[in-house]
């Protein structure tokens, strides 16, 4: 669909062109998969997000398919595993935190995390006209981030908070003139 109009960012290579055309802002629904996009957005912080893009099939491998039971159980051996895996970022708090927020939702998201995440979607949004006008951070994002720091995960600040909620589908910021973008 190149004569279509996007997002700017999606223009640039063609593995955003994919991932904007077929995943960004896709409502994602269900735990583990969205567990998989906190943590590939976690992962992501200080990076390009291609980088994340490019390794998510490592990333999904060393991770159990970011099956959530499984890697709250990871122990040391698995954390000395992933700081060797040169197919993923290596960071150790990165690393962490993916098994620490396994854990926090195990213990403290009964309702489960889709439910807990989608909870914060904001119920009315204005769509962004250019690029200038998106944000990194929201009322929305902010409060998420609070809440999922007091349920105990890490590495989930409001930054990224918004990233996941963008990516995920919670809010829809493709620019008005994009093809992706849905009518108000």
């Amino acid at each position: 669909m190149p004569d279509r109009r996007r997002c700017d960012w999606a223009a640039s290579t063609p593995d955003y062109l994919q991932y904007h055309d077929v995943e960004w802002g896709v409502p994602i629904h269900g735990d583990d998969a969205l567990y998989e996009r906190m943590c590939l957005e976690a992962f992501q912080s200080g990076l390009s997000w291609l980088t994340i893009l490019r390794k998510r099939e490592n990333f999904r491998a060393a991770f159990a398919q970011f099956d959530i039971a499984a890697v709250a159980e990871f122990d040391e051996a698995d954390r000395q595993r992933l700081l060797t895996d040169s197919g993923i970022v290596r960071n150790r708090a990165k690393i962490e935190a993916a098994i620490t927020n396994a854990r926090a939702i195990r213990a403290a998201v009964p309702e489960g995390l889709s439910t807990l995440l989608w909870s914060f979607a904001p119920a009315k949004q204005v769509r962004p006209q250019t690029m200038a006008d998106l944000v990194a951070i929201t009322p929305e994002s902010k409060a998420m981030a609070k809440e999922l720091k007091r349920r105990g995960f890490a590495f989930v600040g409001p930054t990224t908070a918004y990233a996941l909620m963008q990516a995920t589908g919670m809010v829809d910021d493709h620019v008005a003139y994009c093809w992706r973008a849905t009518p108000s």
